[in-house]
């Protein structure tokens, strides 16, 4: 009688052993947590061009034929400040872009009034004008190819580039 049951008992344990272990969809998975490894570094150097770029940003939009600043481009524009402040030795060319609609001249123009806007509001918020400098590139260099909202949106911009020393 013992004997009789051990060849059900092995295939019960040949069955537990090829059950399929992955969650199913839906399913909550819980990961696991190393608590004694600290998180990875970003490798960003502080007061480099990535770190304006990355913790800082380094562009702002414009509207449609427009070169005001909304809310969201002088609240990125006084983080600007803020690092150049701290920064003393950096200096920033602004630059101007512009979509592609519209004749080259008309966009140049348009580009140089927006890397305008945006020097003139880092500059009223303290930071020296020399050490500021703009160029427009109207629409030669988008940022997004397309003809369409979406790419239009992202090349109706101003781009800070710091020179990093």
């Amino acid at each position: 009688m013992r004997f009789a049951l051990l060849p059900v008992a092995a295939a019960a344990l040949l069955l537990a052993a090829c059950e399929d272990t992955k969650p199913t969809s839906g399913s909550a998975v819980t990961p696991t947590t190393n608590t004694t490894t600290p998180p990875a570094a970003t490798g960003i150097r502080p007061g480099s061009a990535e770190d304006f770029r990355v913790n800082v940003g380094d562009r702002v939009f414009f509207a449609y034929d427009k070169f005001d600043l909304s809310a969201d481009a002088r609240r990125t524009l006084e983080r600007q400040a803020a690092w150049l402040k701290q920064y003393a030795s950096v200096r920033l060319t602004v630059e101007g872009h512009a979509d592609e609609r519209g004749t080259r001249e008309y966009n140049l123009a348009l580009g140089e009034r927006r890397a305008n806007a945006a020097k003139d509001y880092l500059v009223a918020l303290g930071v020296p004008a020399a050490r500021l400098t703009t160029v427009s590139y109207g629409k030669e260099r988008p940022a997004v190819l397309g003809s369409n909202e979406a790419a239009w949106s992202q090349n109706r911009r101003s781009v800070s580039v710091p020179a990093v020393q």
